[in-house]
């Protein structure tokens, strides 16, 4: 039978989120429902609640997530009730043309759920990402659950569902990032200081946190960063060269999405070397860059959308580094808070003031 449970909801665009029932139905074939133990707050909900990705409200919010399988729907065989997993938007479909090459994490065609949850009046619920976990319980694809270590702190492991991972991911995946490698990772909050810990796990010998805030600038330190640029007081682009043998650095990492960061990102860099850009930019951002500085630099520039991981290898990887010290997920956890706070974390993650804020549910 259908469950009803809180869940928060944006209703309308710009109007605070309100905790209300909702309906989840039990699950059908290649679904299933999931109680959620802990879900992160994301500038990706707060974007959904603006009407900056699309204007189907209402919205289920949060995606960040962790839980336990309740219970899953015929054909579901890759988990099973009592699993403990890791939420994640990327399901890949093993048969689109990305997948077919080999290449799953460009998945074409993610799978979501095909059921729909809703309020109580049966108005259907657009869940952010495909996941909608400020929620006691959500209904989900199985392939959006990935299995991982269950001695593992879920406040802490349900941030690689999206921030955490994009993050560490920009680095070691799409950017590459070796052994000996100088790295500038420009914009320090959350996914930043995830791009920090990302390289240092890669091996970077020389790690540059770039911000205009000095306290963000402190946190980089403690994930890894070797030295920092105050960048409301230097010049950016010289900073990094000099700290990097008058070179630029091998790999940047733009994880704010405003074109002038990306334009000092893609200056700093050394001849041949590489700029990521896994800041999110709004639809009316634009880049403007001589094409002979294009092409006489050479490199790359890449985006980086998730980190362009693949959940069901990369997520049980990290738990295991998690498990082991050797990547500090609990350091991005900044507070937890309850479905009724969401509003107010909201408020704090624009100021500035915490990493992430964590729902436990």
């Amino acid at each position: 039978m259908a469950s009803e449970v809180r869940g928060v909801v944006a209703l309308a665009k710009g109007e605070p989120v309100s905790l209300v029932t909702i309906v989840v139905p039990d699950p059908g074939p290649g679904e299933a429902v999931v109680t959620v133990q802990a879900c992160g707050v994301c500038h990706t909900d707060l974007h959904y609640r603006e009407g900056g990705i699309n204007d189907e409200f209402p919205f289920l919010l949060g995606h960040e997530a962790a839980g336990v399988v309740e219970a899953v729907g015929p054909g579901v065989t890759s988990v099973e009730p009592g699993d403990f997993v890791v939420l994640n938007w990327r399901a890949v479909c093993g048969e689109c043309r990305s997948c077919r090459r080999g290449r799953p994490w460009y998945c074409f065609a993610t799978h979501n759920a095909t059921q729909k949850m809703t309020l109580q009046d049966g108005t259907p619920l657009s869940p952010a990402l495909g996941i909608g976990a400020f929620a006691d319980k959500t209904l989900v694809a199985a392939g959006q659950c990935t299995k991982v270590d269950p001695a593992a702190r879920p406040e802490a492991v349900g941030l690689l569902g999206c921030g955490v991972m994009a993050g560490l991911g920009s680095a070691m995946l799409t950017g590459e990032v070796g052994l000996g490698d100088s790295v500038a990772v420009f914009g320090c909050g959350g996914v930043g200081c995830a791009a920090i810990a990302g390289a240092v796990l890669a091996g970077a010998s020389t790690v540059i946190a770039v911000d205009l805030d000095p306290g963000k600038l402190e946190l980089a330190r403690q994930f890894g960063a070797t030295d920092v640029v105050d960048a409301s007081s230097e010049d950016v682009v010289a900073s990094v060269q000099a700290l990097t043998d008058g070179n630029g650095a091998d790999v940047c990492i733009e994880a704010v999405g405003n074109p002038k960061v990306m334009e000092q990102a893609f200056y700093a860099r050394d001849l041949a070397g590489t700029l990521v850009q896994v800041g999110v930019p709004t639809p009316d951002m634009r880049i403007d860059l001589p094409m002979i500085e294009f092409f006489g630099r050479g490199g790359q520039l890449r985006p980086s959308w998730y980190g362009d991981c693949l959940p069901s290898r990369d997520f049980p990887m990290l738990v295991d580094l998690y498990l082991q010290g050797r990547l500090d997920l609990d350091r991005f956890v900044s507070e937890t808070i309850g479905l009724d706070d969401v509003e107010e974390a909201f408020h704090r993650m624009e100021r500035g003031e915490v990493l992430r804020s964590v729902v436990v549910v």
